[in-house]
């Protein structure tokens, strides 16, 4: 199994072993990361009108970078940069459908659409000027997975599937042949027998599973106030947008930038509250966050047993409803796991705003972008409904957050960690970051902290719980009562707490970019269970006002 090495062991040096001939073979391609003196980047970076964006660290000072692609410095070396140039037109912004096509046609095979994301990975994640900081492994087993899947020759598959294809998870879902850290040093040898329950599932449907991408450590609920998408063990995540400029959204850092930057077909990632919104907008990516229960939480690294889901974050609509097909099923292990029958494909054959009733927040109608949207939604058919939403309090949502991870986190540690991982609860693990604060945890831990003070009662949880859905219900259900609305629109992750707390899901869509260059989205809200129709309204949304473009530096 892969492990993590200490900074700043350069694998490299194992090359000095091999024989002169294949050395030589080697030498031209062989691309290494080497790490750099940060101090002038950071002293730029302590000015940043955005105190989140006042780094004290880019690169991780745990990961030794060059790890991540060793296992295939062989296969690397036989694949050229002319390959990686000819192959480009074929990849780049190519939704599922299209890379099917091509694999079907003997233009692209499954090995060399993953060879070629790899190449990518390494020829942009070792170039200090253009690193993203975006992953944290790469699975030693996938090029011989899509092996596998080539030797058996052509078979029936559907183009809308997501069969051989290669994609991402977030750190914190657990996988039999990685580590799974969660971005936090006290698990960087939590090596989990048994993979998460969509994982298994992505691997019934023979997707191939790339890598684990980094993230907002312990998913954004460790630090108060520090930047979003920084993790000890993956370092600061960064957006391909405007390196340094923007943030990257979190906690699913990794996976909305790892997608923007098309370094895979699709990446999983995971939500509370904002956490798949907010780096699908900030990275113009394509994010659902599902109604919890829709998708299984078994063997994720949790903070909400309440509220937390996972979900798929791709770069086009047509690939989420792809990507939710094989994710969906019912899981016996968690107790809020629903069956699910529907085809989300299926919907979009015939999608259209023709009737639809959309409900508009007065108060947002002061961005342009989102004007513009509205604007093509009412062209294309659509009913709009502006309304002034209520003021509604989210009392006691902190509260909610320390109770739940107080005694979700324990229940994960003694369940579906690795057997090295020793913590039993989130005490042990502030006592562990203790030892060496300036490695492990240099941005303070205050929200760990809190969770191990609390004292909420299990009477007094359910009693915040209970009122926190009912406000959250109560901020959509008024005006999607009051006019029949099939959905709410939002701009990012605005209003993802309330969807949160209400457990509605969210689809958010690239809806433009400020003059800044910054991608801000649409966010559709709807009531539980109702993503076939999010997917379709976002769907016939982006047929007719696509708004994606590859960040400039990363074509």
């Amino acid at each position: 199994m892969r492990k993590l090495l200490l900074f700043p062991l350069l694998s490299f040096l194992l090359l000095s072993c091999k024989s002169e001939p294949e050395k030589e073979l080697q030498e031209e391609d062989q691309i290494v990361w080497e790490a750099t003196d940060e101090t002038s980047a950071l002293e730029e970076q302590a000015s940043h009108e955005n105190e989140r964006m006042r780094f004290k660290l880019i690169d991780s000072k745990f990961l030794d970078k060059n790890t991540i692609w060793e296992p295939f410095s062989a296969e690397l070396s036989k694949f050229s940069e002319e390959k990686y140039e000819a192959l480009k037109p074929l990849v780049l912004e190519k939704d599922i459908p299209e890379l099917q096509k091509a694999i079907r046609e003997d233009k692209l095979s499954y090995t060399d659409l993953s060879l070629f994301y790899i190449y990518r990975i390494r020829k942009f994640e070792s170039d200090n000027d253009l690193s993203l900081n975006a992953f944290i492994a790469l699975n030693p087993d996938v090029i011989e997975q899509a092996k596998k899947l080539d030797a058996r020759g052509k078979l029936p598959v559907n183009e809308y599937s997501i069969y051989g294809m290669p994609v991402l998870l977030k750190d914190n879902i657990n996988t039999n042949n990685m580590s799974t850290t969660a971005g936090a040093i006290a698990l960087a040898e939590n090596d989990p027998s048994e993979n998460a329950f969509i994982v298994d599932r992505l691997m019934d449907h023979e997707a191939l599973i790339l890598g684990k991408v980094n993230l907002s450590e312990w998913a954004y609920y460790f630090c108060d106030g520090c930047p979003l998408g920084y993790s000890a063990v993956g370092g600061q995540t960064l957006n391909p947008y405007g390196r340094k400029q923007f943030e990257t959204g979190g906690s699913s850092s990794g996976s909305g930038v790892a997608v923007a930057a098309n370094y895979a077909v699709a990446a999983v990632g995971t939500e509370t509250a904002g956490s798949i919104l907010s780096p699908s907008a900030k990275n113009s990516v394509v994010g659902l966050k599902p109604t919890v229960g829709l998708l299984s939480r078994s063997g994720i690294v949790p903070i909400s047993s309440t509220l937390d889901t996972p979900g798929p974050m791709t770069k086009s609509v047509v690939d989420n409803a792809i990507f939710l097909n094989a994710l969906t099923g019912k899981d016996s292990l968690d107790e809020a796991s629903v069956k699910d029958s529907r085809d989300y494909v299926k919907v979009l054959k015939n999608a259209s705003l023709k009737g639809k009733r959309i409900g508009v927040m007065k108060p947002l109608l002061e961005d342009s972008l989102y004007v513009a949207a509205v604007d093509h939604l009412r062209s294309q058919g659509a009913e709009i409904f502006e309304f002034s939403p209520a003021e509604i309090p989210l009392d006691g949502f902190l509260t909610l957050l320390d109770a739940d991870m107080k005694k979700d986190l324990p229940a994960y540690l003694s369940s579906s960690a690795g057997e090295e991982i020793r913590f039993k609860e989130v005490k042990d693990v502030i006592d562990f970051n203790l030892q060496d604060s300036t490695l492990r945890a240099p941005y303070g831990q205050k929200l760990f902290d809190g969770i191990a003070a609390d004292s909420t009662s299990e009477e007094e949880l359910e009693t915040i719980k209970k009122q926190l859905q009912e406000n959250g219900r109560k901020f959509f259900d008024q005006p999607m009562s009051q006019y029949d609305l099939d959905v709410v629109l939002s701009i990012n992750n605005f209003h993802a707490a309330y969807a949160a707390v209400a457990k509605y899901p969210a689809l958010t869509v690239p809806m433009g970019y400020e003059d800044t260059g910054e991608p801000k989205n649409v966010t559709f809200i709807a009531r539980p269970f109702e993503e076939d129709k999010l997917l379709e309204i976002g769907y016939a949304f982006e047929s007719k006002y696509r708004q994606r473009k590859t960040p400039a530096n990363y074509n």
